[in-house]
């Protein structure tokens, strides 16, 4: 399970070192085979095990075609999709596309959300933060949520 949020930085090549706590829970889970891609309504991306997003391509590919919001979930997700690989330094190679798709510089947040990662640019994850986002109407799984 990935928790919590890591600052951490890129190098000018694209390169990020995956902090060590979550970088042995990946090699556990996955051997460090990972898929990251651009997620459908924020500018960051998602980082899942590489048996994670197997589970849940197929049901990406299910989504129906003729549906807009399907569609461009769709383009979005498997288009950007790339299969990485954590090296034996640690780190990943964060290619060029997805590096401009979530606006990533030198530094970054790794957020954790369970089965998979978010990683953002510091600045817009401070953003979001700020933000008054969470406003909306509350769905109604959280209605009997108790934290």
């Amino acid at each position: 399970m990935y928790l919590g949020s890591h600052a951490i930085n890129m190098d000018a090549k694209g390169r990020l070192a995956i902090p060590a706590r979550v970088r042995d829970t990946l090699l556990e889970e996955c051997a460090g085979n990972l898929v990251v891609t651009a997620h459908t309504e924020e500018r960051c991306l998602l980082v899942y095990p590489e048996p994670q997003w197997q589970e849940i391509l197929p049901k990406i590919e299910a989504l129906s075609s003729f549906n807009k919001v399907a569609r461009r979930a769709q383009r979005l997700l498997i288009g950007y999709a790339c299969e990485l690989q954590v090296d034996g330094n640690g780190r990943v190679l964060i290619p060029p596309t997805l590096r401009e798709y979530a606006g990533l510089e030198k530094k970054l947040m790794l957020v954790g959300q369970g089965k998979k990662l978010e990683l953002w640019s510091e600045d817009r994850w401070m953003e979001w933060l700020d933000s008054s986002e969470g406003d909306g109407e509350m769905p109604e799984e959280m209605a009997s949520l108790s934290l």
